[in-house]
């Protein structure tokens, strides 16, 4: 039986508390000041990082950090101010006053009241009772591990392990005290295989409750490096093409910010205003859900509880992402969107576990049933390739030319161009192998997707 609190767990019930009496401290100065409301938003966070080459430690980071930010309400304005040490409370509101003072348009923007939470299933850390020098041995034994896949390994460029924490806390003067806490960890790898003059590279990785996988992590790594090889572009043309779940979740994450109400208010998505039309294939449903265990959180960061919702059901618009504040001005309610860059940023919108709702079929079974197409496996420069705004892409990709159902050869030099909403309405099939990216503060995934009249550039007639 224990007869007290450890050390550690006394140090931070201390450290809790400090914090707790600091914002109430900051919000009454803020009410006797002559404000309309305040609120505190305090965001913590620690990582490890190890990273080794040649069986050494190549890269090593521990660190850790704090940051406080206040909101005031003023006159029908809000002004912020941000610290990372708690002291001279008057000062430090007298900053987020002066801020609200300068500012020349009214911003109205709600604060969330106290509401109940639901209940959050902690995910799988398989890292989480391990200390440094067993994080170390781990990193060390996945570059071992990727080097006896194959022969032709010629280095291994990148082999890391992170795990990460952070705690996110937010206090109003309507009442509102809310806490959060999230903990994740990763290894990745990147291994470089030479064969007959070529260098081609392949990554992996597994997080959370899979991160002890090194064995299957080096081996996808390395197999997505050998497929590279012996690639020729193909002729320019519509092609039939699936885009493996990978390079769908790439794709949904680039356009990501066009289902944001905040852009859709200023005139920077193609969505506004489209609730209820059909923007996709009937087989397509696209959900953000915040309480999706991969990546589960209780309330958005303005501390509106979590809600799962089907961005895109069937096919048809159903609802733009909003907070607070978009919610207000559209006459809906938030849908648990609200997102901040820091503790001391004001509140935008952020997606939380974003993807395309699986239906069924593996990989395999698509690429039979595609007959003759493309199988996209990978972006190159994305981001600097789609318009957000518009919609518009044009993308160099790589993948696997597929013949009679049957995986042929690599493909490079390519380039996929189009328009994300007629992509979505040219999906004719969505397969069941559902994966989500690197964990992060928010994670896209996908299903593979098959896609109808493709339009690929090429060189030449690639060799076909």
């Amino acid at each position: 039986m224990h007869n007290g609190l450890d050390r550690e767990h006394k140090a931070e019930i201390k450290a809790d508390g400090r914090i707790k009496e600091y914002a109430h401290r900051l919000m009454t100065i803020a009410m006797d000041r002559g404000c309309d409301g305040a609120e505190v938003c305090v965001n913590e966070s620690d990582e490890f990082s190890v990273g080794v080459l040649e069986d050494e430690v190549d890269d090593y980071t521990v660190s850790s950090s704090f940051g406080l930010g206040i909101r005031v309400q003023k006159d029908g304005r809000n002004g912020y101010a941000y610290t990372e040490a708690m002291d001279d409370p008057e000062g430090f509101v007298e900053e987020a006053i002066d801020n609200a003072e300068t500012v020349k348009s009214e911003d109205i923007h709600p604060m969330a009241e106290p509401a109940e939470y639901p209940e959050i299933q902690k995910k799988t850390d398989a890292l989480k009772d391990m200390d440094e020098s067993e994080k170390i041995e781990l990193c060390k034994a996945l570059e071992r591990e990727t080097k006896r896949c194959d022969g032709r390994v010629k280095r291994v460029a990148y082999c890391k392990v992170v795990t990460a924490g952070g705690r996110f806390c937010i206090y109003n003067t309507l009442g509102l005290r809310a806490e959060r806490s999230d903990r994740v960890s990763c290894c990745y790898v990147e291994p470089v295989l030479e064969d007959k003059g070529q260098m081609r590279d392949g990554f992996a990785f597994r997080a959370d409750g899979e991160a002890l996988d090194i064995a299957g992590c080096a081996r996808e790594a390395v197999d997505e490096a050998i497929a590279a090889m012996d690639p020729a572009p193909v002729a320019p043309g519509k092609y039939d093409i699936i885009l493996r779940n990978d390079a769908m979740a790439s794709v949904l994450g680039a356009f990501a910010g066009m289902f944001s109400a905040d852009a859709a208010q200023k005139g920077l998505s193609p969505l506004a205003g489209r609730e209820g039309e059909d923007i996709a294939a009937e087989c397509v449903t696209l959900m953000d859900d915040p309480l999706y265990p991969i990546n589960p959180s209780p309330f958005d960061d303005e501390g509106t509880p979590s809600v799962a919702k089907a961005v895109i059901k069937d096919g048809k618009l159903e609802t733009l992402l909003h907070n607070l504040k978009t919610a207000k001005k559209a006459g809906v309610k938030s849908t648990s969107n609200g997102g901040r860059s820091s503790a001391g940023s004001p509140v935008g919108v952020r997606i939380t576990n974003f993807y395309i709702a699986p239906k069924e079929g593996t990989l395999g079974q698509l690429i039979s049933e595609l007959g003759d197409g493309l199988l996209i496996t990978d972006f190159s420069g994305l981001h600097a390739g789609v318009n957000p705004v518009s919609g518009k892409f044009s993308v160099l990709c790589k993948g696997r030319l597929i013949k009679d159902g049957r995986d042929v050869r690599a493909v490079n030099e390519i380039t996929l161009s189009g328009d994300f909403t007629e992509l979505l309405r040219s999906i004719v099939r969505v397969g069941g192998d559902l994966r989500f990216s690197m964990p992060g503060g928010s994670c896209v995934g996908s299903p593979s997707v098959m896609v109808r009249g493709a339009m690929i550039s090429g060189r030449g007639d690639g060799g076909q």
